[in-house]
């Protein structure tokens, strides 16, 4: 019967969090409970601006205990981000490594605030990671794609999964039009300039190739770079 009483107290007050959050959003950071359990929320942190996490989109959880509001969550961050590790708890006054420091007053809205200010700063704890601002700025360029793999993620943030989905084309699209200008470029500059000359035309469609191939070799490079530093930071 306790159990139940408990149960009740923390499903009443995490709903009135959900509303109090979608009514006045934490900025830079979305939250939603699952819908077949209130006590798993999923969060998506936006990296701000000046940071080295501009770009990025960080997707975690949090973990509420049933005697929640007198105990505090279990936080944990799912995407690689460079700050901390992924799928670790974490070790922070607003997690439940320090129920010493918790405060039933905090809501849902505090403790994504409080998360967000800890992962720009540089403090080491428990669960944390030391990289540079430049593996930061490349996981903040992947985090879309690992997002994208995330069942929950789509189904929980489908507005965000189709922006990430539309940035993602536009820049195939860019990229498609850039290597089409620079190979027509080339071949209007082959065959102004060498009419009669078959051989130098010849070294003209030649040149277009190899750009077209340091192209696709460089894209290439990328995905394995960022591939590289996903899979090292993971491990």
């Amino acid at each position: 019967m306790a159990s139940k009483r408990v149960n009740t107290t923390a499903t009443g007050r995490l709903k009135q969090d959900y509303l109090r959050i979608m009514k006045d959003p934490v900025p830079y950071v979305k939250a939603i409970p699952l819908p077949s359990n209130i006590l798993e929320w999923h969060y998506i942190v936006s990296g701000p601006e000046q940071s080295p996490y501009e770009g990025g989109i960080y997707h975690g959880k949090l973990i509420f205990p049933r005697e929640f509001p007198f105990k505090p969550p279990s936080i944990y961050m799912i995407t690689p981000n460079g700050r901390f590790k992924c799928n670790t708890r974490l070790c922070l006054s607003i997690s439940d490594f320090h129920p010493d420091t918790w405060n039933p007053a905090w809501s849902v809205s505090t403790i994504l605030t409080g998360l967000l200010s800890f992962m720009l700063e540089k403090s080491p704890t428990l669960g944390s990671i030391e990289t540079s601002d430049a593996t930061k700025r490349q996981l903040a360029a992947a985090s879309g794609q690992f997002n994208l793999s995330d069942k929950i993620f789509t189904e929980l943030f489908p507005d965000v999964a189709e922006g990430i989905q539309e940035e993602q084309r536009k820049r195939a699209e860019e990229l498609k039009e850039s290597t089409n200008t620079r190979l027509v470029n080339n071949r209007s500059r082959t065959s102004n300039g060498n009419n009669n000359d078959p051989n130098q035309n010849n070294q003209g469609i030649l040149g277009s190739a190899v750009a077209n191939l340091f192209v696709i070799i460089g894209l290439a490079a990328f995905a394995y770079t960022v591939k590289y530093v996903l899979r090292s930071v993971v491990e």
